[in-house]
């Protein structure tokens, strides 16, 4: 089963100088139907005008992972992590027993397009870690590629929990056919551009609950970038933040 969230549904939260379209309930918007899936808690989609950003503020019990758009941004931390991340890189914060970090847009012209995916840690009170990676655009042409996953896997950055999450660039006559465990969940994120799933049409910004489905087909890409995570299949209901 497909379940298909359409961009415009998400929840807005519109501060001037940061303009972030949540997926799922987040800081003043809530939606008793909307308050993540399975292990899956937040994606907000974040656009900071420049020279601007968010101050230290803390963080506990989660795993954060930022997916940078366009632009370039600045990430300081408790641990004594100072990076610069842009489209390409992936960076995980496992917040752990608790952290701090600020994140901030340093240029003075472009603004900051990233994505903020907060996912729920299957432990508590673990020691604070970051990780950061690049991922060559060849790498994710025409296809899925892991960039998070439970335990060590090569190239990928190191999640404590049981998902996996893929990132793949569609365009032209670029497909694939992406199998699925079907005793899992899934859940699909349209990062930018268009893509058809399964014969139905996703725009930037739609996403979709999947539910015990074989596979997706991914094809007819219009500078698509995409996001899948695999999942546990169980049904929470997150309180609200």
């Amino acid at each position: 089963m497909i379940e298909q969230r359409l961009s415009e549904q998400r929840g807005l939260g519109d501060h001037g100088w940061l303009y972030s379209r949540h997926t799922f309930s987040f800081a003043n918007y809530w939606d008793p139907k909307q308050t993540g899936f399975s292990d899956l808690l937040v994606i907000n989609d974040d656009r900071v005008a420049a020279s601007r950003g968010f101050g230290a503020h803390p963080h506990s019990n989660m795993e954060i992972i930022s997916y940078v758009l366009e632009g370039a941004l600045e990430h300081k931390d408790s641990m004594g992590t100072g990076s610069v991340i842009v489209p390409g890189d992936v960076q995980l914060m496992s917040a752990g027993s608790g952290v701090t970090h600020s994140e901030f847009n340093h240029s003075k012209s472009e603004g900051v397009h990233f994505l903020q995916i907060w996912i729920v840690p299957a432990e508590k009170g673990t020691q604070p870690g970051y990780q950061q990676i690049s991922v060559p655009e060849s790498e994710k042409r025409g296809q899925l590629r892991l960039i998070v996953a439970p335990g060590k896997e090569e190239n990928a950055l190191s999640v404590r929990q049981d998902v996996r999450l893929y990132a793949g660039l569609f365009d032209g006559d670029e497909q694939q056919t992406f199998t699925l465990d079907e005793d899992r969940y899934a859940y699909l994120h349209v990062a930018r551009g268009s893509v058809t799933v399964n014969g139905t049409k996703y725009k930037a910004g739609d996403g979709a609950r999947i539910r015990h489905e074989k596979s997706l087909s991914l094809s007819e890409g219009d500078n698509a970038e995409v996001l899948l995570f695999d999942l546990r299949p169980v049904e929470v209901n997150h309180p609200s933040r």
